[in-house]
């Protein structure tokens, strides 16, 4: 049951990814497991295909969405049983920056692979990244530019957070950033892609 949910998150087939958690359910499977060898395991098979390059950007989003039913028939199960996320990551588009789409798909895969995410959404002002690490006890900070003049934003929130005596990591990433740039902002760590930005946080979070 838990091969088939995999393959059919892995081709985006929401509806039977839906019914095939509660299928699982159904039988009296944990929900733990269900969330671990079934979504988790499917999305990270997933970032393995995506970094390889025999799936795309196209194809990722339609899983991650199959995903994302799947979860949110979960979800209310897994909040009852006191299953907790690995960590909480906010992420953003840095402020001045309305591109998205880079940003969401990060968030999707960090969802998939089984953290809470804090979606601030595109434009957003240093001390909302600050104040939402506050709010939520978070473990990362992820930040997304697609543009070069936005991303200078990036150390501006990188210096905020700091500035608000807080320890807690920050990672950046997106078209036009790089390893050096990450350093030179002091930025604790970078992506060049979504599945690249998981292992980052998985490496933050277990180092």
């Amino acid at each position: 049951m838990l091969s088939e949910l995999q393959d059919a998150l892995l081709n985006g087939r929401r509806d039977d990814v839906v019914a095939l958690v509660q299928k699982a359910l159904d039988a009296g499977m944990p929900t733990a497991r269900i969330l671990n060898e079934g979504l988790i395991a499917a999305m990270e098979k997933l970032g393995v295909q995506f970094k390889n390059n025999e799936v795309f950007i196209p194809e990722v989003l339609v899983a991650a969405r199959a995903m994302h039913a799947g979860l949110a028939r979960l979800e209310p199960l897994l909040v009852r049983d006191g299953i907790e996320p690995k960590g909480v990551v906010v992420i953003g588009t840095v402020k001045g920056d309305l591109h998205d789409i880079g940003k969401n798909l990060v968030a999707m895969m960090l969802r998939g692979a089984g953290y809470k995410i804090v979606d601030l959404g595109a434009d957003v002002a240093p001390e909302t990244f600050v104040q939402a690490v506050k709010d939520h006890n978070a473990h990362v900070v992820a930040l997304s530019a697609l543009l070069t003049t936005t991303m200078v934003q990036m150390k501006t929130v990188v210096d905020a957070v700091r500035a608000a005596g807080l320890s807690t990591p920050v990672i950046v990433g997106g078209a036009p950033v790089t390893s050096d740039f990450a350093r030179k902002i002091a930025a604790t760590g970078y992506a060049p892609d979504a599945a690249s930005g998981v292992e980052e946080v998985h490496r933050l979070l277990t180092s």
